[in-house]
């Protein structure tokens, strides 16, 4: 044992010294550094100190320290409840299905849109398919309650003159999740593209000139040029993604959510907000937000590792 504790010693030391060493020798970016690493502090290390209400029974005039600990009890409390297993298959079923969905357009339009020699043509479809990106869910919504109005929608319209019958889009169940992913899709793939394009662009144009020359065609220079150079950047996005599984659109989902597609709509953030905003149980809801970033955590490590092991890419 105590050559172990040797050996770690001197490392720590000689840690430090070089540590030491290169504060010294380039402290003028150590300065313009401690903004950022102080506002880092401020805002996401010294939050940490308010997790303990998840342990507490957190009342406002006794404070944090104050308040009285009951353990475990809110997680007691919350896989004891009805609505437990349904707000953690919703949750974890719209996350998923939007993976499904969602993850793989961006890469598509990505390779699509490298394909494009037109400058312009391409300038104006990146600007069309960018735009909705900046629309905001309160928008977004409201778009969709316009078209899916049963009376005036245009979607009902169209299905009426179609012979079909008019449906109350937004109540049904059943959609909820069409709508909720399919709006998102729309929204969000275009944007989305910017990473794989950047990755497109650093490719050495004497790769596409040599597979040129050797006959490869459009599909061929997809398939061993372009997919292979986006496969980093796809596989991080991937392990990030995953590490959000248990975290919805809360803002949206609020705005979705109605008494006939509860059952599908009712998700743990929205599930958070009624009983921490609406009924003040601030110590329970924390206890629940701790466990899904818990969970989180463990998906974005697991996945992160699978990578590492399948592809040799990883976060860390």
């Amino acid at each position: 044992m105590q050559p172990v504790i040797s050996r770690v010693s001197v490392t720590l030391r000689g840690a430090a010294r070089r540590v030491g060493r290169a504060a010294r020798r380039d402290w003028q970016l150590y300065v313009l550094l401690l903004p950022a690493v102080g506002l880092v502090f401020i805002f996401c290390y010294l939050p940490l100190y308010g997790i303990q209400i998840a342990f507490r029974d957190f009342k406002a005039v006794f404070g944090i320290t104050g308040s009285k600990w009951v353990g475990l009890k809110h997680y007691a409390d919350f896989f004891a409840s009805w609505q437990a297993p349904r707000l953690l298959l919703n949750t974890l079923l719209l996350n998923v299905y939007g993976l499904l969905w969602a993850f793989p357009v961006p890469v598509v339009m990505a390779i699509l849109l490298n394909q494009l020699e037109l400058r312009r043509f391409k300038r104006f479809t990146q600007t069309a398919i960018y735009t909705p990106h900046f629309i905001s869910s309160v928008v977004m919504v409201g778009m969709l309650v316009l078209f899916l109005k049963p009376s005036s929608g245009l979607v009902n319209i169209v299905i009426e003159k179609l012979g079909g019958e008019r449906m109350d889009f937004m109540m049904l169940p059943q959609w909820f999740r069409t709508l909720f992913i399919g709006s998102d899709l729309w929204q969000h793939a275009g944007w989305n593209t910017i990473l794989y394009i950047a990755a497109l662009t650093a490719i050495d144009p004497g790769l596409y000139e040599a597979a040129t020359i050797d006959g490869a065609t459009k599909t061929q220079k997809i398939r061993f040029i372009d997919i292979p150079h986006m496969v980093p950047i796809i596989v991080l996005l991937l392990i990030l993604n995953c590490g959000a599984m248990m975290v919805s659109n809360t803002d949206k989902a609020l705005l979705m959510i109605t008494p006939g597609n509860m059952s599908k709509s009712d998700i743990i953030g929205t599930y958070v907000y009624r009983m921490g905003l609406q009924n003040g149980q601030f110590s329970y809801v924390a206890a629940i937000n701790l466990l899904v970033n818990v969970i989180n955590f463990a998906l974005i490590v697991t996945v992160n590792q699978i990578a590492k092991k399948l592809n040799d890419t990883s976060l860390f």
